[in-house]
């Protein structure tokens, strides 16, 4: 009998445990994270590392910058790990660990760590990304691709403004690694193309928030300066004269003679 779970049981899993209906403007970046993740932890040959955490988490932060409600976007996060038995923490703790890495050592160091073979392997962080380049079997995926480019920039932010740079350090990456070079160029182009994409959208619906907030106020604020004005003009509007209280004695009193004859 085959166990295997289906992208299908992930999903139900995923929306059984994050209740809520998720934003449709995100939605398409939460399936496919959650669709790459199932499939690659199905497959024998992958294996996780710090690099491939760091894209998990890089990818989806990065995505869902500015969702709302803001608390819904460390439930979802979850909800994707805890779907397909992966442990959310763990993420974001690799990812973390391999962001302070990456920061702490200069390109040309982390770039010798990613492509030469030591001896000390193990679960070191170090030793984890200077043997993998030995492994035969290293699973390459899009996410992975995230992760590198993160590392790179984080350990030298002005390599993403040297376009001919970057590309020559992808190629010696990919050598090195045994990655499929065109797809790691394609997958880090689309990457960044998508979340330029994604970055104007959500700047276009803050700008439609801030337009429509603009808008209830001078309403309300007009609403308020016509209720000042017309309270302003029944307070100026003249009040009827009284009639002198000797007049309406005098004028009661030819009233009761007129009466008397």
């Amino acid at each position: 009998m085959n166990n295997l779970r289906t992208v299908s049981d992930t999903k139900r899993a995923f929306y059984s445990i994050h209740t809520r209906p998720v934003n449709s403007i995100y939605r398409r970046v939460v399936e496919e994270v959650m669709v790459e993740m199932h499939l690659l932890r199905v497959n024998e040959d992958f294996r996780e590392d710090p690099i491939f955490a760091l894209g998990v988490v890089t990818t989806y932060d990065s995505f869902m910058e500015g969702y709302t409600p803001e608390a819904d976007r460390t439930t979802i996060f979850e909800a994707i790990c805890r779907a397909q038995d992966a442990d959310p923490a763990k993420y974001r703790q690799d990812a973390e660990q391999m962001k302070q890495f990456a920061e702490s050592k200069s390109l040309d160091e982390l770039l010798e760590l990613m492509t030469t073979s030591t001896p000390s392997g193990g679960s070191d962080l170090q030793g984890q990304l200077s043997s993998m380049s030995q492994n035969e079997k290293f699973k390459y995926s899009r996410l992975f691709g995230v992760g590198l480019l993160t590392s790179l920039q984080l350990a030298d932010a002005e390599v993403l403004k040297d376009e001919t740079r970057l590309k020559e350090i992808l190629h010696t990456l990919s050598e090195s690694l045994k990655l499929p070079e065109n797809k790691v160029l394609q997958d880090i182009e689309l990457y960044r193309a998508n979340l330029d994409k994604m970055v104007q959208t959500q700047q276009a619906i803050a700008d439609n928030i801030a337009a429509d907030r603009k808008r209830r106020e001078q309403a309300e604020a007009e609403k308020a300066e016509k209720a000042k004005a017309e309270a302003t003009k029944a307070e100026d509007k003249p009040e009827p004269a009284e009639t002198p209280a000797a007049e309406t004695t005098d004028a009661t009193s030819d009233a009761a003679d007129s009466s008397s004859s």
